[in-house]
């Protein structure tokens, strides 16, 4: 029998599907539409509260948003009751591919254990549950900044964005290029072939430019610099090469940065965001005001740093004292660095830096607890939702973000909750429907 060729094979298979079109069975199936509606909506970008809103979706698009629209008869309709809609809320700061336990000492030994014993695989499998422990608290967009093994991240984004697994939506920094050392500890001579595991050390220029460019390569959408550490920091000239093949790439730069020089050069350079900056003078400040440069606090209250970082064995009662003593130091620091900035003109972008284990929180429900901190830093609930969403919304894609209101033509990503969160901030803490990209995620 003479096998059959390739012509033949294409007109079997336009008779077959011929034959499927015109089969009685087969019926056309109009786009499915979603009505969601409930007793008030936050417009976050002008602050109002609309009454008895309705948000048409198709295809995962926000198609139409007003008070009372008529509901069309073939429509799906998701009614809330008396909750409040938000957008989905953005965390422009995360490590959901690590998850270190306070009782292995803190970050250094932690880091080490890390790399040492789980694969990227393993990383990334532990990814994607952190991923939908977010997506359940509401976080429907994340900024994922490295500590993700090589590419790791890359590997949960995309399995995210392909519908393997559920989570947010993610735009990932792979390794962060960084001052040598990177942010291990003082580790031996043998084993630090573990640092190229989590960064990109770069001395000179060139190799800040070539960091960039792999960094590119293997998948990035931003660019995490880390301008110092304990072990070093990075110049001026290095930062700035940095800063500027990523943007002439079209990449943003997050910044970790924290102190006097390191804010300084941040500032100086242009990055994007600068990250943490516990300590940060007045002057870097104005820059970040006058360059509009985000700010990241990844600050939490006090009582989550006791949860995470435990008294040693055996401590006396005044050493642990004397411990949560300086842990409320640390945290009234951390506050009234925020205000500084706030007062400045800074904008803020909500981050939570979580990469701890904490007894009987998920990593979405750790992470929330950030708005505590920008609310005892004297935020109002109205700013600290902005921070977590339309700012950082522009943080992450600027005016071509597709997320971080309620709009026409947006993602349909939104949340609800029971309460008022324009009074009360914690009401963020009780999120009870969640839909991504007009997909329902929790009702």
């Amino acid at each position: 029998m003479k096998p059959i060729n390739r012509l033949t094979r294409v007109c079997f298979c336009l008779v077959l599907i011929a034959a499927a079109i015109s089969s009685p069975f087969l019926v056309a199936q109009t786009p499915k539409r979603t009505a969601v509606k409930a007793a008030r909506m936050l417009d976050v970008k002008n602050g109002n509260v609309i009454k008895n809103p309705v948000v048409m979706i198709e295809n995962g698009r926000i198609s139409e948003v007003g008070e009372g629209l008529s509901i069309p008869a073939d429509a799906e309709v998701i009614d809330l009751g008396t909750s409040i809609l938000l957008p989905g809320l953005i965390d422009t700061h995360t490590h959901l591919l690590s998850n270190f336990k306070p009782e292995f000492g803190g970050d250094d030994p932690n880091m080490v254990l890390t790399v040492a014993q789980q694969s990227n695989a393993k990383r990334a499998l532990l990814g994607s549950v952190m991923g939908r422990q977010m997506l359940d608290a509401g976080f429907t967009t994340i900024r994922d900044l490295g500590n993700a093994g090589v590419n790791g991240d890359i590997a949960l984004r995309d399995s995210i964005r392909d519908g393997w697994v559920m989570g947010p939506r993610m735009m990932v920094s792979t390794r962060a290029v960084s001052v040598t050392g990177g942010q291990f500890g003082s580790i031996s001579s043998e084993s630090q072939k573990m640092i190229d595991q989590e960064y990109v050390i770069v001395n000179g220029v060139e190799e800040a430019r070539k960091a960039v460019r792999q960094a590119i390569y293997d998948g990035a959408d931003c660019i995490k610099v880390i301008v110092n550490s304990a072990t070093g920091l990075l110049s001026l000239e290095e930062v700035k090469a940095i800063v500027d093949e990523s943007h002439r790439l079209n990449k943003k730069v997050a910044a970790h940065a924290i102190g006097n020089q390191a804010t300084r050069i941040a500032a100086m350079v242009g990055v994007d965001s600068i990250e943490h900056a516990y300590m940060i003078p007045d002057d870097a400040l104005q820059m970040m005001a006058q360059k509009r440069i985000f700010l990241v606090p990844t600050d939490f209250p006090a009582e989550f740093y006791l949860d995470v970082v435990p008294p040693p064995p055996n401590s006396s009662p005044a050493q642990i004292q004397q411990m949560k003593d300086a842990v409320k130091q640390f945290a009234l620091a951390s506050q009234k660095r925020l205000d500084r900035a706030v007062k400045a003109g800074v904008r803020i972008a909500a981050g939570s830096d979580s990469y701890y284990k904490v007894p009987n929180k998920t990593r979405g429900q750790l992470s929330i607890l950030m708005f505590r901190a920008y609310a005892a830093a004297g935020m109002i609930p109205l700013e600290i939702i902005r921070a977590a969403t339309i700012n950082a919304a522009d943080l992450l894609a600027g005016e071509r973000a597709e997320f971080g209101s309620i709009e026409k033509g947006k993602y349909a990503d939104l949340i609800a909750v029971p309460g008022d969160p324009l009074v009360d901030i914690t009401e963020l803490e009780r999120v009870h429907f969640v839909m991504k990209g007009g997909v329902v995620i929790r009702k």
